[in-house]
Order: C-alpha cells, then structure tokens, then sequence
C-alpha cells in the first residue's frame, strides 16, 4: 500500500486488492452526491449572457438535483460506481506495491525515488482503467440523464440494462467509448493521487512529532487530492464531455471543440467541486485503506 514505510508489510495480492476495493467503495457511497453535481457542471455548456446558467456551484447544483429530481438522484450511477470501485480501485491500489517493487527491484534499500512512484501509479491506473472502462461509461450515461422533458422515457432502467442496451444498440466496443482519454485521465490522477500520498506521507513521517497514524494519513490523502485534481482536471472534462455526449469524433476532436468554444479555462470547469469529491474521497479510502489493510496483514511464522 502506498506508504508502507519501515519494515515492509507482509499483505498478499488478494488482501491489498480487497483492501483497496473495500476502501474504494466506502469513498464512494460518501462522495457520489459531489460527483454526480460534477458531471452535472462539466456537461453545461456555455449559456447566453443573458440567460442564467442551470447548476452553479457544487452545492447549488446538487440542491437543483435535489430538488428537482429527488435526493436520490444525487446517488445516480452508484451501482456502476460500485462495479467500477470493485475492480479498479483494487486493481489499481492493489497492484500499486507490486509494481513499484517491481520498477526498483526486490533488493532495493531506502525510499523509492518519486519517478519510480509516478510510473507505478500510471501503469496500474491504466492497467485497472483499461478493464473496468464499462463501468465508467454506464456511471456517466446515468449521472448525466437528468434533464428530461415530462412525459420522456429515462433512457436505461438501471446499471445492468445500461450495460446491454449499449451492447445491443451500439456494439459491445461501444462500451470502452472514451478509453483514450480515461486511460490518460486514470494513469495520471492515479499516479498523482498515489505517488502524492506515498511522498507525502513519506515527507511527514520524517518531521518530528509526526507517526503513521490518522493525522499523517489525514494530510497525505489531502495532497493527493489536491495533486490528483491539479493534473487531472483537463482530462477529467474531455473524459466526462465525450461520455456524456456522442458529437464528439475523438479526444482530441474533443479537445479542441471544447478550447474554441468554451475557452482555455473550461478545462478546470468545476475545479473546486473536483477537488471537493477527490479531496474528500481520498481522504475517506486512504483513512479506511489504512485501517482495514491492518486486518490482512500475514502474521510472521512463528
């Protein structure tokens, strides 16, 4: 696990991986409500000058959602959140230690060099983002629908019929729409995410005062928010943008409609609200990572 500082923890692949998964998914049952509001603000598109724009604000958005749509819609897309957490957060988290092992070499002695993180962090986002992209799209196409005219049919009845509609309707390859730039979006805001967190947490351990405990992982789970949603952001509105809508030909084609029409700083659209989910999510799966690893750990033969 990131940060596994002195001596090395003793956890098998499988218990890292339902660590991580456990973890992942407390986060995120606490934090859908901000992410759903997020999807909401990235999909906006720029309105007239005259006319007020539908959702401002993270809390002004999720309250319009409430209001308009019921509280519950603000958990939209937490089944396939679900799916995805399962399989990506424990692949991703879980595979972390492995690889970075892995890039430095068992006999390696000291700190990992912080490159040796970033690449870690990259290659298990990517690896994990590459299977479970499914997950992510039909939590999208969920979080997304909400603006419906009475009378309109909801265009899936739930997580399982969105996976075979898309299928069915637009071909199982459908289902990895938008792989490019999740691929990029995940291997980056997981190498930032993790690698903060083990460098950070790493940085802590060595100030006086300071031990492995819930204040250290407190502040380290807030850098790697921050550092996640610093880098991740631009992907993040391309990703949600060509999800959420099919006018889009590629990434870049993405890319460059979303420049020229909505301006450089469309690209860190909901900044705040991003770092409002990713922020507080790290911090819950880190705190809970941290906690329900220790029951996985494999005792020394006596």
């Amino acid at each position: 696990m990131p940060g596994d500082h002195g001596s090395k923890v003793d956890i098998s692949f499988a218990g890292r991986f339902t660590a991580s998964a456990i973890a992942a998914c407390f986060a995120e049952v606490c934090t859908i409500p901000l992410d759903t509001a997020k999807v909401r603000l990235q999909l906006q598109k720029n309105v007239d000058a005259a006319a007020l724009p539908k959702y401002r604000g993270l809390l002004g958005t999720a309250a319009t959602i409430a209001r308009e749509e019921g509280a519950a819609a603000l958990w939209k897309g937490i089944v396939p959140g679900l799916h995805r957490q399962c399989i990506y957060g424990g692949l991703r988290i879980g595979l972390y230690e492995p690889v970075k092992s892995l890039y430095v070499g068992q006999d390696h002695v000291g700190d990992v060099p912080l490159s040796k993180k970033i690449a870690a962090g990259f290659t298990t986002g990517a690896i994990a983002i590459t299977i479970a992209n499914p997950t992510d799209l039909v939590k999208v196409r969920l979080q997304a629908e909400g603006k419906l005219a009475p009378g309109m049919p909801r265009r899936y009845a739930g997580a399982m019929d969105a996976y075979a509609k898309i299928a069915r309707q637009e071909g199982v390859a459908a289902l990895w729409t938008g792989l490019g730039p999740n691929v990029a979006r995940n291997g980056i805001i997981n190498a930032a995410e993790l690698a903060s967190y083990d460098q950070v947490k790493q940085t802590i351990l060595k100030l006086p005062g300071f031990k492995d405990d819930v204040v250290t992982h407190l502040f380290a789970g807030l850098g790697a928010g921050f550092f996640a949603v610093c880098v991740g952001s631009p992907v993040d509105v391309v990703k949600s943008r060509m999800m959420g809508d099919s006018a889009y030909k590629s990434t870049l084609d993405c890319f460059v409609k979303t420049l020229k029409n909505d301006g450089p700083l469309a690209f860190y659209k909901g900044f705040l609200p991003n770092f409002a989910r990713l922020g507080s999510w790290n911090v819950i799966m880190f705190l809970t990572l941290e906690q329900v690893q220790k029951m996985f750990v494999r005792k020394p033969a006596s």
